[in-house]
């Protein structure tokens, strides 16, 4: 016997078709190439000072030790009045609301929570890529819909609808949990009162439970406004809402987020989240509770962001990229497949391979967030970013 065999022991994957991820991929492939990377979805620009200070401020005050399991008591309040001002929805701050290290552990908890070795859980392709992952871990079996792609006279993707009639062929008494998520990574789709409406027409029947997965919740543009799923009481009363401080505050690296659910749902989060990641940094939830109580900071954020998205739609406007809509996340998909060059005809991924080593510009194929590669040729841009990086960006893809 090989003596490297015991210290080198074989165990079967608890994810075998897991592998690195595609933003890891394509932001390894930015570095090395020295390109500008508007693939994976975080900021290049600052946060505010004032929420750095805030931060510093509570570690100055020794909230250094471990704060309470479910989240400082400051921070869970403010989470509770936002929600309450924003959608009209009164979450008790002690017994349904709890601080997580982000939203995708958020999201990772809320399925271990709830969903069993042979439930079905539904989503919607294409689909944040730790869904599926999280799903599997809990033995949970995955049925997947596709969003339906509108095409124009010229064979291009013109915009996504919601796949209705997939949903409901989907649900049945097997079906333990259906994950939407709005305004939509990658697509930019925002679902709107009347879909919430239907979807709880949808479920009235069911014992599926929803988590709804907003962490873009303050990037809606045009005047529209976000449809929370705690906006609709039907709703919230059988959903995980998830949301992400990290995408609002432009804070990504701090991993810090909240769920809000009704007591018997956060309960049962809460056995798991405690022996998850049991808390979140002390510090940040003092400076974040501070930084809430000013609602300035998440309200202005639309018009922030709309104004980076118009600058880049514009110069996009300028090359053969054909633009869907975007009227929510910071995300910007286009269809390359009538472009005027050789590398029309490829493959989202390997467009975006060329794309990143020979124009020097980094994107995320929408086929990787799919189970199965879904060729469309639609790639996803991140506008979260400087104008200068963004204008760098333009002029090489101009050249297209």
């Amino acid at each position: 016997m090989n003596q490297n065999q015991d210290l080198n022991p074989l165990f079967p994957s608890r994810l075998p078709n897991v592998g690195t991820t595609v933003f890891t991929i394509m932001s390894a492939l930015a570095t090395e190439h020295q390109a500008i990377n508007l693939g994976q979805g975080f900021p290049d620009f600052p946060c505010d000072r004032k929420l750095i200070s805030n931060v510093n401020e509570a570690m100055l005050a020794d909230h250094n030790q471990y704060p309470p399991m479910i989240g400082v008591s400051e921070l869970r309040h403010e989470i509770s009045q936002k929600i309450k001002n924003l959608y009209k929805h009164d979450y008790d701050p002690d017994t349904e609301i709890t601080i997580t290290a982000g939203g995708t552990q958020g999201i990772l908890t809320a399925i271990l929570a709830c969903v069993s070795p042979g439930d079905e859980v539904v989503i919607i392709e294409p689909a944040y890529d730790c869904y599926r992952p999280s799903i599997e871990l809990a033995g949970g079996k995955v049925i997947a819909v596709s969003l339906q792609a509108v095409r124009d006279d010229n064979g291009q993707v013109s915009s996504y609808e919601i796949p209705w009639e997939a949903l409901t062929s989907a649900l049945n008494s097997k079906t333990r949990l259906l994950i939407i998520n709005t305004p939509h990574n990658p697509t930019g789709m925002v679902w709107n009162l009347a879909d919430l409406d239907r979807l709880a027409l949808l479920v009235q029947d069911t014992s599926a439970l929803i988590l709804s997965d907003e962490v873009y919740e303050h990037m809606v543009y045009d005047g529209a406004k976000h449809h929370s799923i705690a906006s609709h009481p039907t709703l919230a009363a059988r959903s995980f809402l998830i949301s992400s401080f990290g995408k609002t505050y432009h804070v990504t690296g701090w991993k810090v987020g909240y769920v809000a659910a009704p007591a018997a749902l956060s309960k049962e989060f809460r056995k798991v989240h405690q022996f998850n990641v049991f808390t979140v940094s002390t510090p940040m939830q003092y400076g974040l509770a501070t930084y809430l109580s000013d609602a300035t900071h998440y309200l202005n954020l639309p018009q922030f962001y709309q104004a980076k998205r118009d600058f880049f739609r514009a110069g996009l406007d300028k090359t053969g990229f054909k633009l869907l809509p975007t009227p929510g996340t910071y995300f910007q998909c286009v269809d390359y497949s009538k472009l005027n060059i050789p590398q029309a005809s490829f493959n989202e991924a390997n467009f975006c391979e060329w794309l990143t080593k020979d124009v020097g510009v980094a994107a995320i194929p929408v086929s990787a967030f799919y189970e199965r590669p879904t060729e469309s040729g639609v790639i996803r841009f991140c506008f979260a970013k400087q104008e200068k990086t963004l204008a760098n960006a333009l002029e090489r893809l101009q050249q297209l």
